[in-house]
């Protein structure tokens, strides 16, 4: 008895060992192509043979664990309002420019260009909003005294500032209000909280008519 005991624990060993031998040899002869996120930065490795759905949630699954603070865009149009960019649909109609180097456009470029602008002009909202992004030692953020950026006019600069004493752009009395009201981080003109800031701005007086040096 004790014999066939051994015997049948040296076969459940014995077939342990083939299973995981047949596993190792079935991975190390698997095809992998790596393949590219669609936002083109982040990388995955998928089956040769994958295609379709499961290829799709694979790249997207990889996007996700790359991105996970992806849902603050969502969050922020939600919690204020903003204009939509503009629509250049009208772009994909007629001769599109024949010639030129960058006058064939496809309907992916008008997503990808109205995805990253709108996406620009979020982050403005954002820092707009907050004390914290905007290094307020009084917690104060722009919001406070523009709600929405009202009563910022960017279409009337370049003007005169009396509160500067010289003619100004809509960065220099950006950086007014965070050196005084908001008693925040002075920005050069090219970090790019000021770019998102005049972004978010401009953003929300579209359709306005430029008038500079307008009081």
């Amino acid at each position: 008895m004790k014999n066939m005991s051994t015997f049948a624990n040296f076969r459940v060993i014995l077939l342990s060992a083939i299973c995981l031998l047949l596993v190792i040899m079935f991975t190390a002869c698997r095809q992998e192509n790596e393949m590219t996120t669609c936002d083109g930065q982040g990388k995955v490795k998928v089956d040769q043979d994958m295609t379709g759905q499961a290829l799709a949630d694979a790249l997207m699954d990889q996007w996700t664990r790359d991105h996970p603070d992806r849902d603050w865009m969502t969050e922020e149009k939600l919690r204020h309002e903003l204009k939509p960019p503009a629509d250049n649909s009208s772009l994909l109609q007629g001769g599109q420019a024949e010639g030129h180097t960058y006058g064939q456009h496809t309907e992916r470029d008008l997503l990808m260009w109205t995805r990253e602008t709108e996406k620009f002009v979020l982050e403005g909202s954002r820092i707009f909003h907050s004390a914290d992004l905007l290094k307020s030692t009084v917690s104060v953020s722009c919001d406070m005294c523009h709600p929405h950026a009202a009563n910022t006019h960017p279409e009337t600069y370049p003007k005169f500032q009396t509160q500067l004493g010289r003619v100004v752009l809509l960065r220099d009395m950006i950086n007014w209000c965070i050196d005084n009201p908001v008693r925040g981080e002075h920005l050069k003109p090219d970090d790019p909280r000021m770019r998102a800031l005049e972004a978010y701005i401009m953003a929300q007086r579209s359709g306005t008519e430029m008038n500079y040096g307008k009081h």
